[in-house]
């Protein structure tokens, strides 16, 4: 396969900020913490793997302690009763530390109590893209090293839990499969694509390499891989093309990796946020729009995923099942959350040929539409909208109905119909709302009706 240019640009520049705090010379150690930063490579010197074990703590979350080969871990502060995590980023074309890695690891340090160990491997993934996927299996076998030590220390299998960025899903999943599947969980932040869409089992993340296994997809179309790798797999708005990224190529960088850094800048959300990041199981993200997957009996009994630290993702049975492809929708900027609901109108009279209505949610500062279509010679349209706002604090619904093609006169048609709404998941019909009488709607003129709907 011939490598694509655009492979060579995966991270977002950064800048390394070396902090060295302690004692120098021959002089008696002080008991000041010394804190590590990330290493810098540039193109001639990312061949070498070199990788780096940085320990946060709950105690000092802004401080990255230096594991090194002859320490005993337990004196730089880590505590074998938390649980861990271990942070792994991707391809690194220009040698820097990621830009988003100091916020992710205090935001992870905030979500939980827990050891949060970044794993540093900027030199083995510098250079060219095919040099760093060569580099995935000696890295997944230096971390497999490192968490035999902290089993020794009395720390569970099942207590692990590995956080991969794009390459760096794939290092979790040969982690993982080290450890005959045994790890707690491993998250994949859009796991890379090219050269793992048609790689074995054993070379990439899949749901045998964790107890639970989930990945979150954002650039299926570029840089992500398309096929599902977990036991649930989130594809946000699709999976391709996130709302507020920029769609030309005069973007330059932006355009390249926007997509792609999204999955990562979700997760941060859902760990800084209560809002929700909730999503459905569906055929396709085409049949989930059109209103077809309300709720998540099949296959989760009604236990619907949510993104963040929540155990199994939130899904309460068991044995789970596995590459469940499940979608939720987003606003374009931070915290991204929205609330999903369904919206329905059912004309009273047959027509011959597709109506068209778009439907838009006004609350205090926020608006939401979303165009439904109901097929000639039937009855019901329906369709998903999606709002920041929950639905109770939706005050008003406007309803337009979307003329003909008669362009060179004014169409008068009129389309009656009800219209109703309810909040996903919808699991009976005790929560939908209808307006209490019927709506005319003329082509191309917009109707108004205030909705009253009950905070629960």
């Amino acid at each position: 396969m011939a490598p694509d240019p655009r492979e060579g640009c995966f991270w977002s520049w950064g800048l390394l900020l070396w902090l060295s705090v302690g004692s120098t010379g021959d002089a008696p150690p002080t008991p000041q913490t010394k804190c590590t930063d990330f290493q810098n490579a540039n193109l001639l010197q990312g061949t070498n793997l070199k990788a780096h074990f940085l320990l946060f703590t709950p105690s000092d979350p802004l401080c990255g302690q230096l594991v090194e080969e002859s320490s005993d871990i337990r004196n730089l502060g880590f505590n074998a009763t938390l649980g861990t995590k271990l942070v792994i980023h991707g391809f690194r074309a220009l040698g820097t530390k990621p830009s988003w890695i100091d916020k992710f690891i205090s935001a992870l340090l905030q979500a939980a109590d827990a050891n949060v160990i970044a794993v540093d491997w900027v030199y083995g993934s510098t250079g060219v893209y095919f040099s760093a996927v060569e580099n995935v299996v000696k890295l997944g076998l230096e971390i497999s090293r490192f968490l035999r030590k902290l089993l020794v220390l009395g720390v569970s299998e099942s207590s692990i839990h590995i956080i991969g960025v794009s390459l760096g899903a794939h290092v979790g999943g040969m982690v993982g499969h080290f450890y005959k599947g045994q790890l707690g969980q491993i998250t994949g932040l859009d796991p890379a694509g090219p050269e793992y869409t048609r790689a074995s089992l054993e070379e990439r993340l899949d749901p045998g390499d964790a107890l639970f296994v989930e990945a979150i997809h954002t650039d299926t179309d570029n840089l992500g891989i398309r096929i599902p790798v977990g036991h649930v797999d989130y594809y946000i708005n699709g999976g391709q093309d996130q709302p507020g990224c920029p769609t030309s190529i005069s973007a330059g960088y932006s355009y390249l990796i926007c997509d792609h850094m999204r999955a990562v800048h979700i997760y941060i959300s859902a760990l800084e946020n209560s809002c929700p990041l909730m999503a459905f199981p569906c055929t396709s993200y085409k049949v989930f729009l059109a209103g077809h997957c309300l709720d998540c009996f099949n296959p989760f009994l009604l236990s619907c995923p949510r993104i963040g630290l929540v155990e199994q993702g939130g899904v309460k049975i068991e044995p789970l099942p596995k590459e469940v492809k499940v979608y939720l929708l987003t606003t374009s900027t931070a915290p991204y959350c929205v609330h999903h609901s369904l919206v329905e109108f059912y004309l009273l009279k047959l027509r011959n040929q597709d109506t068209c209505i778009t439907v838009t949610f006004l609350s205090s500062s926020v608006t939401s539409s979303v165009t439904i279509t109901i097929p000639r010679q039937q009855r019901h349209g329906k369709g998903i909208i999606a709002h920041p706002s929950p639905q109770c604090q939706i005050n008003q619904v406007k309803l337009k109905f979307q003329p003909s093609n008669r362009v060179w006169k004014k169409d008068r048609t009129i389309v009656i119909g009800m219209f109703c709404t309810a909040p996903l998941p919808v699991h009976d019909n005790r929560r939908t709302v209808c307006l209490p009488e019927p709506v005319n709607l003329q082509a191309s003129e917009t109707v108004s009706h205030d909705l009253k709907i009950t905070c629960i």
